[in-house]
């Protein structure tokens, strides 16, 4: 039974048991709830009681179970959930919005850009460019895991082995219906296989003006550090499509910024990180609708 709901809600083993425990929470409190309200009333335990139990419980409960939601990081699900129940049970149609194309991003540390991103989406409104369905690290402690986990987002952990064969774990993002991968912070080199897979959609933000800086080795403060080692007057982002070489592939745009003479790596990777939060959401959009003209 837990495996059908699984298949037919889309979510990994974690979210389910998070979803069913929101589900028995949000329960527990609506009933707590509704008997306090009763209270008030001064009926006495009966028939007219009963009837009017069910009715307060039946206000209540998507109440309850939206204020649950929150702290379990699964109101993107339960808003959902609602809305279909909803449409049930009036027998009219509710608009849900259409989820437009949808992403995974691979991230291998805090999940900062991938924050944001998630962020830039999950706006209200009908249609929808995008949504994040995805989140997949290569690190069990990545902090990116609790971002998935309080936006409502199925995660995936890889196993390096598994991910160097090439093709293992597109099934997993078959599953998941995913169009587009967006890499924001994942370190490893994708294999031949992903790659062939996701031909043109799979981009990658490096921190740095792409030629220059990049390579095996090449990322966060290192980047930083080799160009105020360097000298360099001006530094900035670079987003292109990933291929199985490191930080190559098409650039797709670039974003630039000065470098002071008093900067060093922490102050340039402050001006660095406010360009890629306010561009890579953006540029992944943009993308997305060219796509989706032709």
């Amino acid at each position: 039974m837990l495996k059908k709901l699984q298949k037919r809600w889309k979510v990994n083993s974690l979210n389910l048991v998070l979803i069913i425990a929101t589900f028995a929470i949000g329960g527990s409190l609506c009933g707590w709830a509704a008997r306090k309200l009763l209270l008030v009333t001064g009926l006495e335990k009966g028939i007219p009681w009963i009837l009017v139990y069910i009715v307060v419980v039946t206000l209540l409960w998507p109440v309850c179970v939206i204020l649950v939601s929150f702290p379990m990081g699964q109101f993107r699900f339960f808003k959902n959930y609602i809305i279909k129940v909803w449409s049930k049970m009036s027998g009219k149609s509710v608009p849900v919005a259409n989820q437009g194309a949808r992403i995974a991003i691979f991230a291998s540390g805090a999940g900062t850009n991938a924050k944001k991103i998630i962020e830039y989406f999950d706006k209200p409104g009908k249609d929808q460019i995008a949504t994040i369905a995805l989140i997949v690290t290569n690190k069990a402690e990545a902090g990116v895991l609790l971002i998935a986990k309080r936006s409502g987002i199925p995660a995936l952990i890889i196993e390096k082995e598994k991910f160097f064969r090439g093709d293992v774990y597109i099934p997993e993002l078959q599953k998941h219906q995913i169009d587009l991968i967006v890499l924001a912070g994942f370190l490893w080199k994708l294999p031949t296989g992903l790659v062939n897979a996701y031909r043109k959609k799979v981009i990658n933000i490096h921190p740095a003006l792409l030629p220059n800086y990049g390579g095996k080795g090449m990322y966060g403060t290192h980047v930083h550090e080799a160009v105020i080692l360097n000298k360099e007057k001006q530094s900035g982002i670079t987003i292109h499509f990933a291929d199985e070489l490191y930080d190559h592939g098409e650039i797709i745009s670039q974003a630039f910024c000065q470098v002071d003479p008093s900067d060093d790596a922490n102050t340039l990777a402050k001006k660095i990180h406010a360009l890629e939060h306010h561009h890579y959401p953006r540029v992944i959009e943009q993308l997305v609708q060219k796509q989706n003209q032709r």
